[in-house]
C-alpha cells in the first residue's frame, strides 16, 4: 500500500514537472522566496528603528500578559507539519503556497511600513529560534500590522484541499490570534485584520497557479 502511494505520487510530480509553466513557476517563486528570506533580516533591523503610534486597545487593557510561547508555536509548527506533508502530495498546493507567501509577505512588508506602531504594552516576546533566526540580531516588535504568525496559519488553511484539515487549521488560526493577545505580542487589530491579508495573497497565488 505504502508503495503504491509512492509510485502514484512520484507520477504526479512527473506529470506536474513536465509542463513549462508548473516549472517556471515553482522555479521563480523559490528563487523569490530565497531573496525575501536573504532581505528579511534588513528589513526588520529597519523597523524596529523607527518611532510609532502607541494604540489604545481595551482589548488587550483587560487581558493581563502572559507567556504562551510555547503554546503558540506547538500550534504553528504542527500546522506547518501537516502542511507540508500535505503539499508533498499535492503540486498544486505546494506551488498556490509558496505564492500565496510571497504576496502575503510583500503585504506585510508595505502596511508595516505604512502603519508604524509602537510594541503593546506588556509585550513579551516571542521565543522561537528558528523564526527569529529571519529577524536579525535585533529582537523585533515592531512588526505588528498586521500579525505575520496569524495570516500565514489562516493561508494555510485555504491552501489546505482537505475539509477537515481546512476545519483543523482554522481552530489552530483562532487560538493563534487568541494567544498572540494574551502575550501582547500584536494590537486586536493587527490579529483581526490578519485573515484579510491570508485571503487576499491566496487569491492572488490562485491567479499565478491558473494562468
Amino acid at each position: 500500500m505504502a508503495q503504491t502511494k509512492l509510485i502514484t505520487l512520484k507520477e504526479e510530480w512527473q506529470g506536474a514537472w513536465q509542463h513549462r509553466g508548473f516549472r517556471n513557476k515553482v522555479t521563480v517563486g523559490m528563487l523569490v522566496v530565497i531573496f525575501i528570506t536573504c532581505i528579511f533580516p534588513y528589513y526588520f533591523q529597519a523597523v524596529e528603528s523607527r518611532t510609532g503610534v502607541l494604540l489604545n486597545d481595551p482589548v488587550l487593557r483587560i487581558i493581563p500578559p502572559h507567556n504562551v510561547s510555547v503554546a503558540i508555536f506547538i500550534f504553528i509548527w504542527a500546522v506547518s507539519l501537516l502542511s507540508i506533508l500535505r503539499a508533498v502530495q499535492n503540486p498544486s498546493m505546494f506551488l498556490t503556497f509558496i505564492w500565496g507567501w510571497i504576496f502575503l509577505t510583500a503585504m506585510r512588508a508595505i502596511t508595516i511600513y505604512l502603519v508604524p506602531l509602537e510594541p503593546p504594552v506588556g509585550l513579551i516576546g516571542l521565543v522561537d529560534p528558528l523564526s527569529n533566526a529571519f529577524y536579525g540580531d535585533k529582537f523585533v516588535t515592531r512588526d505588528l500590522f498586521f500579525s505575520g504568525h496569524t495570516s500565514t496559519v489562516f493561508l494555510l488553511s485555504l491552501c489546505i484541499p482537505g475539509k477537515l484539515d481546512k476545519k483543523l487549521i482554522l481552530v489552530a488560526t483562532i487560538f493563534v490570534g487568541i494567544l498572540l493577545l494574551v502575550q501582547h505580542v500584536h494590537y486586536t487589530l493587527d490579529v483581526v485584520v490578519a485573515p484579510l491579508g491570508g485571503w487576499a495573497a491566496w487569491l492572488l497565488a490562485r491567479k499565478v497557479v491558473k494562468e
